[in-house]
């Protein structure tokens, strides 16, 4: 391990040895580079896919995105051959939604097989917040893509973000958003299939029904029968990231916690990951002042966290984060959001490589 020097600002840590380095991913004039959060990321050594959403920017009040919202958001893959250091963008016909003259939804008729090498599979939510949602997969580390496929909406409606764990060939759980009882946004709950996807069964739900809003949670396998998910969470004015612990493989949770604030405007939905020494790690964004990518890391399970670092600084204005995160073969981490530079500007994706000290 490192020695490592900090820098206490306003009461976060700011890594000053093994500077995190930055590299632009996605950049375009006339377009609002967003949200990978809503897309997914996959891995294959130093090989990293990422989605995320090709907007388009139209100036608008401080406190809204900067994005037109009569046109549609672009599903976007960007892929690196070099553990981030280089990236290039794809926008693949296979993952447009049907809006957008992508291929008509099908009933998944044969079994995805998740272990198979190369897969990787994204559930998507189309133009609302509570659903409904599609599936599409790939065996090719996403060059390619199968679907759409329905997804069940479990009677609620399903506003899907890409969060799953394999557990066998044909076994797989994903840790999805219905909508309220009231048909607004949203309470995270947990489903299952053990036939490649043909059913899928509902578990549970993940915490009681929030008074605003708990969506979007990411999830690690600690062992055998115990789970760890971090849920995106607004509750009045306050915004945070709480942490559920299920001991019997997600039949039941129970709220263990807050673990950050996540600012203003709705906060910033979690990324939280293994790495490959047991420690978790937790990447988000901060939508107040100052507005940076974050992360703390956990060597106990989730039970304590370590002091909250800053990836990166310095944006303008509230539209960031959104995280998506992976550790390369090397070690260190590699983390792509979507940042800004000014008030009223393009937004962009950008990826920080940075060492989990």
């Amino acid at each position: 391990m490192k020695p490592a020097l900090y820098l206490l600002l306003t009461g976060v840590l700011a890594l000053a040895v093994d500077a995190p380095e930055h590299k632009l991913v996605y950049r375009e004039a006339g377009r609002l580079g967003g949200w990978p959060a809503n897309h997914g990321i996959w891995s294959w050594g130093n090989e990293i896919l990422v989605g995320f959403s090709a907007a388009w920017f139209k100036e608008r009040p401080a406190d809204r995105h900067q994005q037109d919202p009569s046109k549609p958001e672009e599903p976007r893959l960007a892929r690196s051959l070099d553990g981030g250091e280089t990236w290039s963008i794809e926008a693949p016909r296979d993952l447009l939604p049907p809006a957008q003259g992508g291929r008509d939804p099908q009933d998944l008729r044969e079994p995805m097989d998740f272990q198979r090498a190369g897969f990787a599979m994204t559930i998507r939510f189309l133009d609302s917040n509570t659903g409904p949602s599609l599936l599409w997969y790939s065996y090719d580390k996403g060059k390619s893509w199968k679907g759409p496929f329905r997804f069940p909406q479990f009677g609620a409606g399903v506003a899907a973000r890409t969060d799953y764990l394999i557990e066998g060939k044909q076994d797989a759980m994903v840790f999805l958003t219905a909508a309220k009882a009231n048909r607004r946004e949203g309470r995270p709950f947990c489903a299952r299939t053990t036939d490649g996807g043909l059913t899928w069964k509902f578990v549970s739900f993940i915490g009681d029904e929030p008074k605003g809003f708990a969506i979007m949670p990411s999830t690690v396998r600690l062992s055998g029968t115990r789970l760890l998910t971090m849920v995106r969470v607004k509750d009045g004015n306050a915004n945070r990231i709480d942490a559920y612990r299920s001991a019997d493989n997600a039949a039941t949770w129970l709220l263990q916690g807050s673990v950050a604030d996540t600012g203003e405007f709705g906060g910033n939905p979690p990324m939280l990951f293994k790495l490959r020494d047991g420690r978790l790690c937790l990447t988000y964004g901060y939508r107040a002042t100052p507005y940076s990518i974050r992360a703390r890391i956990s060597s106990d399970d989730g039970k304590t966290w370590g002091d909250i670092v800053t990836i990166r600084d310095g944006a303008a204005t509230w539209e960031v984060g959104y995280t998506r995160s992976v550790q390369r073969p090397d070690g260190k981490i590699v983390t792509v959001y979507y940042f800004n530079d000014a008030p009223h500007s393009e937004r962009f994706i950008a990826a920080t490589t940075w060492s989990p000290f």
